[in-house]
C-alpha cells in the first residue's frame, strides 16, 4: 500500500511500477500476438524485475527528479533499498538470518517503515534470489545498453534499444542477451560495396 511509503518515495514508485516500468513491460508483453504459453505460465523475476529497477534508473536520465529534490532524494534511497535487500536476502536463506533480524536490517539500513520492510522480509523468506534478481537483471540491461552504445556508436537509438528489450517479452537473461545481440547485427550499417573490377 502506498500508506506504508513516505510522499518522497512515491515518484520513484510510481515510475518503478508504471512507466516505464512494469506496468509498460507488463502491457507489451500482453500485446505481443502469439505469445507462448509458457509465457502466461512462467514468472523471470531477473528480467521484470530487472526492467522494473533499471526504469527508476531510465526516470533519471530523462531528468524526473532535476525540479524535484525530494523526489531525487527518494530515488537514492531506493538504491540503497535494493541494495540492503540483497544482504537481507542472502542473510536469511544462506546466513540463516531470522525475520526479525532481517526486518530490523532493513529498517534500520535504508529508514523506511517496519510495516513494508516486513512485507518486503516475508516475500523474501518465500522467494530466496527475489531481491537479488531485480539487481542482476538491471545491470545485464545496463550492460547490454552500454554494449549496444559501444558497437553501433553513432547508429545507436536508445528508444529501439527498449523496444528490443521489451518486444520478447519477460524471458531469461541469457535469451534477452541473445536477442539484443541479433538487434545490433540488425543495425549495423552494411559494409561498403567493393569496387568492381
Amino acid at each position: 500500500s502506498t500508506l506504508d511509503w513516505p510522499n518522497w518515495t512515491l515518484p520513484t514508485l510510481a515510475y518503478r511500477e508504471a512507466a516505464p516500468g512494469r506496468h509498460l513491460q507488463l502491457g507489451i508483453a500482453r500485446a505481443r500476438a502469439a505469445a507462448p504459453l509458457l509465457d502466461h505460465l512462467t514468472a523471470n523475476p531477473a528480467f521484470s524485475e530487472g526492467w522494473a529497477t533499471y526504469a527508476e534508473d531510465l526516470a533519471k536520465e530523462l531528468g524526473a527528479y532535476e525540479k524535484d529534490p525530494a523526489g531525487r532524494l527518494g530515488y537514492l534511497q531506493s538504491l540503497l533499498f535494493r541494495a540492503a535487500h540483497m544482504v537481507a536476502d542472502t542473510g536469511i536463506h544462506h546466513d540463516r538470518w531470522t525475520r526479525d533480524r532481517a526486518v530490523a536490517y532493513l529498517v534500520t539500513v535504508t529508514g523506511l517503515p517496519l510495516a513494508a520492510m516486513q512485507s518486503e522480509i516475508d516475500r523474501s523468506i518465500v522467494w530466496p534470489g527475489f531481491a537479488c534478481a531485480a539487481m542482476i537483471g538491471r545491470e545485464k540491461i545496463r550492460n547490454l545498453r552500454e554494449d549496444a552504445d559501444i558497437e553501433l556508436g553513432p547508429d545507436f537509438d536508445l528508444k529501439s534499444f527498449h523496444d528490443a528489450v521489451l518486444a520478447g517479452g519477460a524471458r531469461p537473461l541469457g535469451a534477452l542477451e541473445s536477442d539484443i545481440r541479433d538487434w545490433i547485427a540488425s543495425r549495423r550499417p552494411a559494409p561498403p560495396a567493393l569496387p568492381q573490377s
